[in-house]
């Protein structure tokens, strides 16, 4: 089993979620989408862009396509830890779920990338 694809597809199932269920993807981040606009821009960023890399990790013969769902991956890790620092945010345990799932759905991806060599 490619691991990689596994982190493609829970990255796309995650913005498949965010197209569909925006509020409630919303209210599970802790965001309030207040007003349609807002709803739209959850939607689209975390909904769109999330499903459009997976499927393309998920697809993709090209090991770009499963380094870039890693660095996607890792980049929220590193956002999430730095957010620690600069924005004290309340701290449950589905917090700490996303930060392992974020490094290591990462990690699997970043080595699935690597496995496929130049």
């Amino acid at each position: 089993m490619n691991l990689g694809r596994v982190s493609s597809a829970a990255l796309m199932l995650s913005g498949i979620a965010g197209v569909v269920i925006p509020d409630r993807v919303a209210e599970n981040l802790g965001l309030s989408a207040v007003s349609s606009r807002g709803v739209a821009e959850t939607r689209a960023g975390l909904g769109g862009t999330y499903a459009a890399l997976g499927a393309w990790g998920l697809t993709s013969r090209h090991r770009e396509a499963q380094a870039a769902v890693g660095a996607t991956w890792l980049g929220a890790a590193a956002a999430r830890v730095l957010a620690l620092v600069l924005d004290n945010p309340e701290t449950d345990a589905t917090y700490w779920a996303y930060l392992a799932a974020e490094v290591g759905l990462g990690a699997l991806a970043l080595r699935a990338a690597a496995k496929r060599g130049g």
